[in-house]
């Protein structure tokens, strides 16, 4: 049985361990896990490890499935000194992002994000599953000749804002932005090795306008007219607007308000990402670290105490400098889904047209 800190590759039938180098990367903003293993001849069965490329294989830290993909490449070296083998790979997903989406008549019709999502990604054995309420149906969704699977589904789970990733069976998974705790944290002085956070003012601004662009040819009233919503971000010390367009006109007013909150809050969010370099892979309680947790973060030393905020990036690391998780950690409000009207209405139209008139 392995130990919590071991490796092992199952590919081909057979479960290969002893891997001397060790990196698996998992994100809430990755649609695609990947991971980069080595060993060297003085480990037992090194120069006897067979794996080709395009193979399935899953991957275990200790007892836990952490990722399921396939083998992307299989690097044996070797020198007057030494013997290596390199394996690289990725989660099932990459098929979504790699190849063209294939459906006859190239429309879907009346499908819900979830519905869709399992149509397209069928064909490549990947199952969908859905977290959170997934919204109505989509009246209409077309195909492009040469569109992804992700091309077609991820505008459609920003506009049911819903964000996308893989689990560790390497099948798809629509969230929102996740509430589940971690049993612990990290804390400086306890398991924190290293750590930074950037703290930002070059991406805020300090109002955010949202603007309707009517079709009125030799008006010169201005623009002031066409502002729908102007909203502050009250930290910003000096004057730094940010004019955004709504979509649509009379239609996309609720969206383009949306969008100027949205902006600001998830600028407000990403001025503050911290790294943090913690000494295991588990929390307290034996969990390993997980994408879209959130978990409490206490680091007096960068001015950031007593915060609960969403793991969005997770990094299992094992090298000659030992065993480590490398995590990025923000305010979960950097998450949400960015709003944006994914299918104009008819009466966009019919209102477009009637102020061209005019």
């Amino acid at each position: 049985m392995s130990g919590p800190d071991e490796l092992v590759i199952r590919v081909g039938g057979q479960e290969i361990s002893g891997w001397e180098e060790v990196r698996v990367t998992r994100g809430v903003e990755r649609v695609v896990s990947d991971f980069e293993v080595a060993m060297t001849e003085h480990y037992p069965g090194a120069d006897r490890v067979v794996v080709r490329p395009g193979q399935p294989c899953e991957i275990m830290l200790g007892g836990d499935l952490v990722t399921t993909g396939y083998v992307d490449r299989y690097i044996p070296e070797f020198s007057a000194r030494s013997h290596t083998v390199r394996v690289a790979g990725r989660s099932k997903t990459q098929d979504i992002v790699d190849c063209s989406a294939v459906w006859p008549g190239g429309q879907l019709m009346n499908g819900t994000v979830l519905s869709i999502a399992k149509t397209l990604c069928d064909p490549f054995g990947i199952t969908v599953s859905a977290l959170d309420d997934v919204g109505a149906a989509i009246p209409q969704t077309n195909l492009n000749v040469g569109d992804t699977p992700f091309d077609v589904i991820e505008p459609m789970a920003r506009f049911r804002g819903l964000l996308m990733y893989d689990d560790a069976q390497g099948n798809l998974v629509f969230s929102r932005v996740g509430k589940e705790h971690a049993a612990s944290g990290f804390t400086e002085g306890d398991n924190v090795e290293a750590a930074g956070i950037a703290y930002t003012m070059d991406q805020r601004f300090s109002d955010y306008g949202a603007f309707r662009v009517k079709l009125m040819a030799l008006a010169d009233a201005g623009n002031e007219a066409n502002l729908i919503t102007d909203i502050q971000d009250t930290q910003v010390p000096r004057y730094r607007p940010k004019f955004l367009v709504a979509e649509t006109n009379d239609g996309g007013f609720d969206i383009a308000v949306a969008r100027a909150k949205w902006e600001m809050v998830r600028r407000i969010g990403r001025s503050a990402a911290v790294h943090v370099v913690a000494d295991s892979w588990r929390d307290r309680a034996g969990k390993l670290w997980t994408p879209n947790t959130l978990a409490p973060v206490s680091l007096p030393s960068l001015k950031l105490e007593s915060v609960s905020w969403l793991i969005s990036e997770v990094t299992y690391i094992r090298n000659a400098g030992g065993t480590h998780a490398r995590l990025v950690l923000m305010h979960p409000d950097s998450f949400i889904p960015q709003p944006f009207n994914y299918q104009p209405f008819p009466t966009d139209v019919a209102n477009a047209l009637a102020d061209a008139r005019r």
